[in-house]
């Protein structure tokens, strides 16, 4: 949506943040009314710039201490290939993202495992029984450098 505004800018910012805030709280930090700074919000959401409002979870409060990014490659990129795959990898709960790919290999995914054997079952288990896989390549993440949950306006 290129026709934002700065009001529509700014109850986006505002919202990345602190999504949980009231409409009469975010309609006086953008300086309109309860009812206008309500149908501004509606119409984004309905436009599809605001797509949900998610708690943020810490996978290592939750004993996800490990985050694996997984290359796979596939016997080839048909649609019916392609479709099959997705529909697997969506199945699979401890794929976090999964992004069809140019380059190399043809999927990227980032996986959360509360350690070495777990991924190991969730290799086992999940990621070699999806269809149509030929590689898979599994990076270990040493350290979270930053992880955004959403782009600066």
């Amino acid at each position: 949506m290129s026709d934002l505004d700065t009001i529509d800018a700014a109850i986006l910012r505002i919202l990345q943040q602190h999504g949980r805030m009231s409409n009469a709280d975010l309609a006086a930090k953008v300086g309109l009314s309860a009812s206008a700074c309500s149908r501004r919000v509606d119409i984004l959401e309905k436009s599809g710039v605001i797509s949900g409002y998610h708690a943020r979870l810490s996978n290592k409060a939750l004993d996800y201490k490990m985050m694996v990014i997984v290359h796979i490659s596939l016997s080839g990129q048909f649609a019916k290939t392609l479709a099959e795959f997705e529909t697997a990898v969506k199945r699979c709960p401890n794929v976090l993202v999964c992004y069809l790919m140019s380059g190399e290999y043809d999927y990227i995914l980032r996986v959360a495992a509360k350690d070495l054997e777990d991924y190991e079952r969730i290799h086992r288990d999940w990621l070699s029984a999806l269809p149509h896989v030929v590689k898979i390549n599994s990076s270990f993440a040493l350290r979270e450098v930053i992880d955004r949950p959403n782009v600066g306006l």
